[in-house]
């Protein structure tokens, strides 16, 4: 589906589109958690894994009868699907940025309610405090896709959004502002992800969007996988969920750097340029 978006929008406000895509994430959890326990309750959990279940049936039928692949790509079909490697080093670049990016994401809702409990918090009052991150990333998200094409400095959207994401992730274990820490990390958190997403697009051309956008997710997938392990493992070595936080802003600080290295990637290929 991200070879999709980069499909119809790479060249134009690629940022915007991808962060709108990316912002179904936020927005389907945060549906879920107000309609599926209501579900369950009612009908039982078998109920909750069939309504599931049609909506992902439904969205596949959607798909088959509205998507229709861009002209420009019908032309380009010929061209050659063979990913040279320049390309492929920017797009595993780009697959660790965005995996460390949503590692440092995935600990604010894996450590923030322990986190808040070890100060004090009940685990409702914890939770529910966490999951407005989650309601604002449904804003923030498109918010920084929609300033990174405007502005024309979707970088600059990267960085500056992955600096104060990490500083925010550091603060909130220590202040004593804890709603207002929160709500700052909800408006932050979300800006750089249009951005990121948008990298692949830069490097791949139309024959090598299936297979780029494969390495991408793989790297993504990996990272995510390592990552929550290696957080949790700061957690009991330090004894406080905080460790976590600590963490996660470490990751998000290594995106910026990430980002240096991919701009700083040799075009082997002029098709890549």
């Amino acid at each position: 589906m991200t070879k999709m978006v980069a499909d119809w929008f790479a060249g134009k406000e690629i940022a915007t589109a991808m962060a709108i895509f990316v912002n179904s994430w936020p927005a389907g959890v945060a549906l879920a958690l107000l309609t599926l326990p209501l579900i369950g309750t009612a009908y039982g959990v078998s109920a909750v894994y069939l309504a599931v279940a049609a909506l992902a049936a439904a969205g596949f039928v959607l798909l088959a009868i509205a998507y229709r692949s861009p002209q420009n790509l019908v032309m380009n079909a010929t061209a050659s699907a063979r990913l040279d490697r320049s390309a492929a080093i920017a797009v595993t670049t780009a697959g660790l940025i965005w995996g460390l990016y949503n590692v440092g994401f995935a600990m604010i809702f894996s450590s923030g309610p322990t986190m808040l409990v070890e100060r004090g918090w009940s685990i409702s009052a914890a939770a529910s405090i966490i999951s407005i991150v989650l309601w604002l990333a449904v804003v923030s998200v498109p918010l920084g896709g929609i300033f990174a094409d405007r502005t024309g400095r979707p970088e600059l959207v990267l960085v500056a959004g992955c600096i104060v994401f990490a500083m925010l992730m550091i603060a909130l274990p220590r202040s004593g502002a804890v709603v207002l820490t929160v709500v700052a990390l909800g408006l932050v958190c979300g800006q750089p992800a249009g951005p990121i997403l948008s990298l692949p697009a830069r490097v791949l051309q139309p024959g090598t969007r299936p297979i780029g956008m494969g390495i991408f997710y793989t790297l993504f997938y990996a990272t995510m996988m390592l990552g929550p392990i290696a957080g949790g493992a700061c957690a009991k070595w330090s004894g406080s969920a905080a460790a976590a936080f600590d963490f996660g802003a470490a990751v998000l600080l290594m995106c910026p750097i990430l980002l240096w290295g991919f701009n700083r990637i040799p075009a082997l290929n002029p098709r890549t340029a």
